[in-house]
């Protein structure tokens, strides 16, 4: 048993570590028990409760509570909401809210309350993004945080709240090594090695509190601030000034993005992010004017096209700026503002992989290309668009199409270190070599392969072939 086998709201909960060996876990209308098999045989502490598969199980206060695609199957709006506040009461630290939403509607539904009824006769309330939201957040006088299509954590702490939300948009970033040789740092790596890792993901000296082991080092280097100078002169100055220029700008943009709910208080903030707004900013009331000031560059359609020229990686239309998501990191703070608009609303969407930003309008599209990586011209299996005027999110199914959209020079739309991107590059060359990238009925499956099938062409892996005479 693995995690790929556990529903999507447990899995997002896991990939963000809110889920840890230690927590207790309630599957709240666990149904048959899936989700609760596979997290029992996974070693965590769980138990779950259904009101008819399992109606004597355990409904204990819990860290974790999973309310998981049950709400969407109750009939009776003031039931649904009950169940709702039940599941919440029994939330020591965050529960997980799932329901099917408008875009996994089918077409021959029964209207039926609020929902349909399916074609085996049961009950299913289709919400939309902001709906949902506004639902939980409305029954349960919160602000829920959206984790992905359908999917949103509601927190019990309003620090949780931001520690978490803080964390969405903080870019990957890896601590310098030491360059240069140095007797100090040498001997000292280990002790050391707590204190850049701190920098590494807060771009600033910590404060004695936050470092198990500051009592050591100032033992040992006098204060923490000496012992960090052993490190930069081991390691270089200029990649610990990017470190720090680059959590500022994720901080920037964490708080330019909490204006679209309610922006929290000062006092409201985790110790760790305050620590953070008076070492980059010097004040809330500063920190605050420079995100609005961001906010509102993002939403300037001219902006951010210009913004999107200066980009070194990504393929650049009239229409629209397009990127892959390992790129996203590497964006200036108004483009990961603008994108970071629509994560605001819709979350993490499983298996998107390239982002389409457009020029002159608010809006963002997710598209997914599942064999990117394997197959030369990848064919789009989904996407997912978001208007942000409206906050509306719709889908659109590709993958049952005979002609589906191909994608063609991928090298273009990662960045330069992307594994690789060299062999996208050596297949994009013989193809314009040999011309077949000028034809206009590329973009889809049937205009690609009668392309090749009339030059006499074929792509195997990455490489561009002739294809064997008939």
């Amino acid at each position: 048993m693995g995690r790929a086998h556990l529903s999507r709201p447990i899995q997002l909960a896991l990939a963000s570590n809110i889920i840890h060996p230690e927590t207790t876990i309630l599957d709240y209308g666990c149904g048959r028990g899936d989700d609760l098999r596979t997290l029992l045989g996974l070693g965590y502490d769980c138990v779950g409760w259904d009101p008819v598969h399992r109606s004597d199980g355990e409904r204990r206060p819990s860290e974790v509570v999973n309310l998981g695609y049950v709400v969407n199957v109750i009939e009776d709006s003031s039931e649904r909401a009950e169940t709702l506040e039940s599941a919440w009461a029994l939330a020591e630290r965050v529960m997980l809210v799932a329901a099917r939403v408008d875009f996994q509607a089918g077409q021959d539904f029964e209207d039926c309350a609020d929902g349909v009824l399916t074609g085996r006769g049961t009950f299913q309330k289709f919400f939309n993004q902001p709906e949902l939201r506004d639902w939980i957040d409305t029954t349960l006088e919160v602000l829920s945080v959206a984790a992905g299509p359908g999917v949103f954590f509601v927190f019990r702490h309003q620090e949780d709240r931001q520690r978490f939300s803080s964390r969405l948009f903080r870019r990957r970033l890896s601590a310098p090594v030491g360059t240069i040789s140095d007797e100090l740092f040498d001997t000292h790596r280990e002790l050391l090695t707590p204190l850049t890792q701190f920098f590494e993901d807060r771009g600033r000296l910590p404060h004695p509190e936050e470092l198990d082991n500051s009592e050591n080092l100032t033992e040992t280097f006098e204060s923490i601030a000496r012992a960090f100078r052993i490190v930069r002169n081991a390691t270089g100055e200029l990649p610990w000034i990017k470190i720090e220029d680059q959590r500022q700008d994720d901080l920037l943009v964490y708080l330019a993005l909490q204006r679209f709910r309610k922006r929290p208080k000062m006092s409201e903030l985790p110790i760790e992010l305050r620590y953070d707004v008076r070492a980059f900013f010097g004040t809330y009331t500063r920190a605050c004017s420079e995100a609005d000031q961001l906010l509102f560059s993002a939403g300037d359609t001219a902006r951010v096209g210009e913004a999107s020229k200066l980009v070194d990686f990504g393929k650049a239309t009239p229409e629209a700026y397009y990127f892959h998501e390992a790129g996203l990191d590497r964006l200036p703070p108004i483009l990961r503002a603008f994108e970071g608009c629509a994560r605001v609303v819709i979350g993490e969407i499983e298996g998107a992989n390239i982002v389409k930003l457009d020029r002159g309008r608010p809006k963002i599209s997710y598209l997914s290309y599942p064999s990117f990586d394997d197959v030369a011209h990848p064919t789009l299996a989904f996407s997912v668009v978001i208007w942000l005027d409206t906050m509306i999110a719709k889908h659109y199914d590709f993958s049952r199409r005979t002609n589906p959209p191909v994608l063609h020079r991928k090298e273009t739309l990662v960045p330069a270190d992307y594994p690789n991107r060299d062999k996208f590059a050596r297949l994009t060359r013989q193809e314009e070599k040999k011309g077949l990238l000028d034809r206009e009925d590329i973009g889809t499956l049937r205009g690609w392969e009668k392309v090749l099938n009339e030059e006499g062409f074929k792509v195997a892996g990455h490489v561009l072939r002739r294809a064997s005479p008939q």
